[in-house]
């Protein structure tokens, strides 16, 4: 196998190019073409009709809310929304497709010539969209048997067809060059904004780890000056620090096979969450493959001006008009938010701010010690084990005096670990700050007992040298004592 380079090695040589598409699957209640619930959840092959499973004379009406849906979600990424559009059958085989066809939309999309702006490492960025079009969602193959869920060793394939025509709205970008070294931040920020501007829509829930928003990578590299190199295709990345890995990946795979002289492959590939890896999937099919033409049992659609402008005046605050509100009333300068945004942290700290804290204080938390764990842990900040009400709570009870930065440190633990809310985990774990006058004086009289010449030196005026009787009161009560009501006694005693 050929060595990797490192992906700072790799930018230094070649240029990245970027292009993503994303499907999103639309919150409606039924399907795209036929009445079945798209509910989840439900026992296997239970909401399926003659449509979504093909039965011959079964006929197909496409769904109003799904083609609203995704008019908003055109609309909100600045595109063109097509005078006429129609669906198209796009061919191929596989056994999660009841009618060897899924109906999409090829020539004729819904909407065009969208763009999505982001900021990265302080530079804007302009990703174009090409296309947002309308298609239905497969069914769901499971392989029983063998010890990798996938084909490969399965001594059985079971086919869910439940989800075969749920409604999907795919976006893709057009190709996204000149991000180099910062093209796993770019995707990143992309996919992310994406995320947040559908699910202010109301339209879907995007959540990556239930796959109602899945992302496809596509990356190829070439030298400056020359033309684009092949691309491979990524699939179904499914959380924006995987989508980050993928680019980061591909960019010093494909660079060292380039280095040694060998050719990249137009190809499918896996992304393995555990290594970070991608592995090959299938030769990555051109258009033509799928010998698409236009759906015959669905008229075109004709969306009235009128109906388009009534979705454009009805679209709620979009995510960049909600930052900038959010920017003034937590009074945050351009880098500050820039660094919420890239944490993933704005929803977190408007609920934390909602709950209770005051804005620096959820900054504070959210952007320091729980993003230092969620790095270390690998996990997304949303995912961690703790609410935004509990650091709300967490924050209260350190300006109420009962915890100090070091002991809330330690609550923080047993929240994630499970132990129940802040108050339970101090409570179960002794955490609070001691309170008790005189337990606080009798630990300063022994400090002062076992640091004369310090005491001395505060009681002729230098009162800066009382952070060393602090320190010892700190360690004698195990961090546990108020650092600011001990600084008072020494000095009522000394000063």
């Amino acid at each position: 196998m050929t060595k990797l380079n490192t992906f700072e090695q790799a930018v230094a040589t070649y240029e990245p190019v970027l292009g993503l598409e994303t499907h999103i699957e639309l919150d409606t209640n039924t399907k795209m073409f036929c009445g079945c619930s798209t509910a989840f959840g439900a026992e296997p092959n239970t909401q399926v009709c003659p449509v979504c499973l093909a039965l011959p004379g079964a006929l197909p009406v496409a769904n109003k809310a799904a083609v609203e849906a995704t008019i908003k979600i055109g609309l909100a990424l600045n595109c063109r929304i097509a005078e006429w559009t129609r669906f198209a059958r796009k061919n191929y085989f596989y056994p999660d497709m009841p009618k060897n066809f899924q109906t999409s939309q090829y020539e004729e999309p819904l909407c065009e010539d969208g763009y999505v702006d982001v900021v990265v490492d302080g530079k804007a960025y302009r990703v174009e969209i090409e296309r947002v079009h309308l298609e239905e969602d497969t069914g769901k193959t499971l392989h029983v048997g063998g010890t990798t869920g996938r084909i490969h060793g399965a001594t059985e394939s079971l086919v869910d067809y439940n989800r075969a025509g749920i409604p999907l709205v795919e976006i893709v970008t057009k190709p996204v060059p000149g991000t180099g070294a910062l093209a796993p931040e770019v995707a990143r920020a992309y996919t992310a904004e994406l995320r947040d501007i559908v699910r202010s829509l109301g339209v879907s829930d995007v959540r990556m780890e239930q796959g109602s928003l899945r992302c496809d990578v596509n990356l190829s590299l070439n030298r400056p000056g020359e033309e684009w190199g092949t691309r491979t295709e990524t699939k179904n990345v499914n959380s924006l620090r995987s989508v980050e890995r993928a680019v980061r990946y591909e960019v010093r795979r494909q660079s060292a096979l380039l280095d040694a002289g060998e050719r990249i492959f137009q190809e499918t590939r896996h992304f393995h969450e555990t290594t970070g890896e991608t592995s090959p999937g299938r030769s990555k099919e051109e258009a033509t493959d799928y010998r698409y033409f236009p759906e015959p049992d669905l008229a075109v659609m004709e969306p009235s001006r009128e109906w388009v402008e009534e979705l454009r005046a009805s679209l709620p605050e979009l995510p960049r008009k909600r930052r900038e509100r959010l920017q003034a009333a937590w009074s945050l300068g351009d880098k500050e938010m820039q660094s919420v945004v890239n944490a993933d942290a704005v929803d977190l700290i408007e609920a934390t701010v909602a709950a209770g804290a005051t804005p620096s204080a959820a900054v504070k938390w959210w952007l320091g010690e729980l993003s230092r764990r969620a790095n270390e842990s690998g996990e997304e900040l949303a995912a961690m084990r703790i609410t935004p009400a509990e650091v709300a709570e967490l924050q209260g009870m350190v300006d109420d005096g009962r915890l100090n930065d070091k002991l809330a440190r330690q609550v923080i633990d047993g929240v994630l670990a499970g132990e129940g809310s802040p108050s339970d985990v101090a409570a179960k774990r002794g955490l609070e700050v001691v309170s008790d006058t005189g337990a606080l004086e009798a630990a300063v009289d022994e400090a002062i007992a076992a640091n004369p010449a310090v005491a001395d030196k505060i009681r002729g005026g230098t009162h800066a040298a009382a952070g060393v009787l602090i320190g010892a009161v700190m360690k004698a009560t195990k961090g546990q004592a108020d650092a600011g009501t001990v600084r008072q006694i020494i000095l009522d005693k000394l000063g």
